[in-house]
């Protein structure tokens, strides 16, 4: 399989160190992976880390400069083959499903479209199964959206029940079949 563009959107959970994994997988497969941080991730792993598995810089706010030449936004979305937000907190659900697009993030996944995307949920159970999440997700799913997870486990609060993260391993298993399957 040819190395794919990808885009991994980081946002705030304490999950968030099992996307370092991610993002390092999938590089050393061969993909070129753009990751997106939003401001709550940063608060959990720094850009520098990302940078340093996936060896491309990290995209962290909308009006940083990137690239004078391009509309950073828009570019990153067209180059994308795969998008994947993992962890995808109750928050960038609700924007998705929502259409709103107020940080990089966000503005990114709205200008990728209709192609490929999937999700991976962290939060606590009571987010997760909140009325409103769950309305989300299945808007998002009856529009092609992708969900992997969440599992039932004790979460960092020390609830136990479904929110955890999926593990990195499930998660890479099931990307792989998502992407062979992607043209190009």
């Amino acid at each position: 399989m040819k190395g794919k563009n990808i885009i991994l959107g980081v946002t705030g959970s304490i999950a968030c160190y099992k996307s370092c994994d991610i993002a390092n997988e999938l590089t050393k497969k061969g993909h070129k992976v753009n990751v997106i941080m939003t401001e709550n991730g940063m608060e959990f792993v720094t850009p520098l880390t990302f940078q340093t598995l996936t060896k491309r810089k990290v995209y962290t706010g909308m009006f940083k400069e990137y690239e004078p030449s391009s509309v950073k936004h828009i570019s990153l979305a067209k180059e994308c083959d795969l998008f994947v937000i993992a962890p995808a907190t109750a928050n960038i659900i609700a924007k998705l499903a929502s259409g709103i697009a107020d940080d990089m993030l966000s503005s990114v996944a709205l200008a990728y479209g209709n192609k490929p995307m999937v999700i991976c949920p962290a939060m606590n159970t009571a987010m997760y199964e909140n009325v409103h999440t769950q309305k989300n997700i299945e808007l998002l799913k009856d529009n092609g959206v992708q969900f992997i997870g969440p599992k039932s486990s004790l979460l960092a609060c020390g609830d136990v029940g479904k929110g955890s993260l999926e593990s990195t391993d499930v998660i890479l298993e099931k990307l792989d079949i998502i992407l062979e399957n992607i043209n190009g």
